[in-house]
């Protein structure tokens, strides 16, 4: 529509405007649109609040998946457009004198761009990590304790938001969105959120009420897909223009395929119903051991540590299928990993420790 062009021409405007005045802050900027990676919630957040808290932990991958499943079905529901192919294929611009926009390693994502699952990651999360923090000062009854609250909710308020409009900034400066698909994202990762807030009953779900949900997920998404693939409509369709228009062929990655996400999402789910339903995760969390300081800081570091070691297996992309299976595989080895596995471990050790001082 008319309306759309102008909006998305009024966007390039402003991304020729950043790439071009804010080219010192280039790395900055870069930096921040891996901040708001939703990868980085099951390899640094959730680890770090789990041990600390671990209904908080837990809530940080529900709304992480449950949030990423909405952004899916708005991407495939908006087709939406990304700025480094739009310019190239739009006919707004006569005599074919289309803006250029620099692209980066990180620019060619090949999903839809409405709305940003970046901006609509780090916000959720954000959400829900700023309120955790505020739940312990909101019961400080005194005076003084009251004007504390009050100075540390503005503090950690300030710090959501500076954080969020960070990486949507960053994400408009690299040509992969618009800047109403960050807005978009920010608040939708929010309203995902706050309605967790208000659910408690994951904190008590089952094994078997994961399953029932990662099955619901994957079949409501390939149901969606198939449907509208009857009807003739490609939900794919961003992957060829990704292809087509990005600069460098080698920073296509299958990663950013909307089904590669679904898949990573659905595996961390499933690991972590996995670890808390298992006998390890009782054992050691639930155990004497998991009151001590000393035990959640061990089962942070080794927790952090391990993850970073799964950066390194590297899942083979030539067969297609075969990338989803691992990379579910994968995903879920690493929330059972920090709920299960390193709790255990670190629990045996102490355990061996205390005997032999004994």
């Amino acid at each position: 529509s008319i309306e759309m062009d102008l909006l998305h021409s009024n966007g390039v405007l402003i991304i020729q405007h950043l790439q071009r005045d804010y080219r010192a802050y280039q790395d900055f900027l870069n930096f921040m649109s891996h901040v708001g990676d939703p990868r980085n919630i099951f390899s640094i957040y959730f680890p770090l609040w789990f041990q600390l808290n671990q209904v908080v932990g837990t809530k940080m991958i529900w709304v992480a998946v449950i949030g990423d499943w909405f952004n899916l079905i708005f991407k495939w529901i908006l087709f939406g457009h990304r700025p480094y192919w739009w310019v190239q294929e739009t006919m707004i611009y006569p005599n074919q004198s289309s803006p250029c926009l620099e692209q980066f390693p990180i620019t060619c994502e090949t999903g839809p761009g409405s709305p940003s699952g970046h901006a609509m990651g780090s916000s959720c999360v954000w959400y829900v990590m700023v309120t955790a923090a505020l739940s312990y000062t909101v019961r400080w009854k005194d005076k003084s304790a009251v004007t504390l609250h009050r100075l540390t909710w503005s503090f950690l308020w300030s710090i959501f938001w500076i954080i969020q409009i960070s990486v949507c900034i960053s994400r408009v400066f690299i040509a992969t969105h618009f800047p109403h698909q960050v807005v978009l994202g920010v608040f939708a990762g929010i309203l995902v959120a706050e309605a967790f807030e208000h659910t408690p009953a994951i904190q008590t779900a089952s094994l078997r009420m994961y399953i029932k949900t990662n099955l619901f997920l994957f079949i409501f998404a390939l149901g969606f897909y198939l449907s509208l693939k009857l009807l003739d409509i490609d939900l794919l369709w961003s992957v060829p223009k990704a292809k087509k228009w990005c600069a460098n062929p080698d920073w296509i990655n299958i990663d950013t395929t909307p089904f590669a996400g679904l898949v990573r999402n659905l595996g961390a789910l499933f690991g972590l119903g996995l670890g808390i339903n298992s006998e390890m995760f009782i054992t050691s969390c639930k155990g004497k051991n998991s009151c001590k300081i000393s035990f959640r800081i061990l089962c942070i570091a080794a927790s952090l540590a391990t993850l970073q070691l799964y950066n390194f297996v590297k899942i083979p992309t030539h067969t297609e299928y075969l990338f989803y299976i691992l990379s579910f595989c994968k995903s879920a080895a690493m929330p059972l990993t920090v709920v299960a596995l390193v709790p255990y471990c670190v629990h045996s050790l102490m355990r061996t420790t205390e005997k032999k001082l004994n």
